[in-house]
């Protein structure tokens, strides 16, 4: 699900909420000041790593204030249509 609204709203509180309702995995990236283009690529091969080969299913929460590159969002719409991000493995 994709959730959308203002600054506020508890957009995060519902994602979270959702997610241990239903029992799934959740996954956050911890972006830092000096969180680089090769620690994002490592991050996503663990979480389709996980999503993949895991036991339970994986909800990955990723806020707009996380996006510190370009390269982000469009790995992000990478995996929601095509269901991989090229290169990555």
């Amino acid at each position: 699900a994709l959730l959308v609204g203002v600054g506020g709203s508890g957009r995060q509180s519902v994602g979270t909420l959702a997610t241990e309702i239903a029992g799934y995995k959740l996954q956050r990236i911890e972006i830092g000041k000096n969180y680089s283009m090769v620690e994002w690529r490592e991050d996503i091969k663990a979480l389709l790593t996980d999503a993949g080969s895991g036991e339970k299913p994986v909800v990955f929460l990723f806020s707009d204030t996380q996006i510190k590159l370009e390269a982000f969002v469009e790995d992000i719409n990478n995996i929601l249509n095509a269901g991989e991000v090229p290169n990555i493995f």
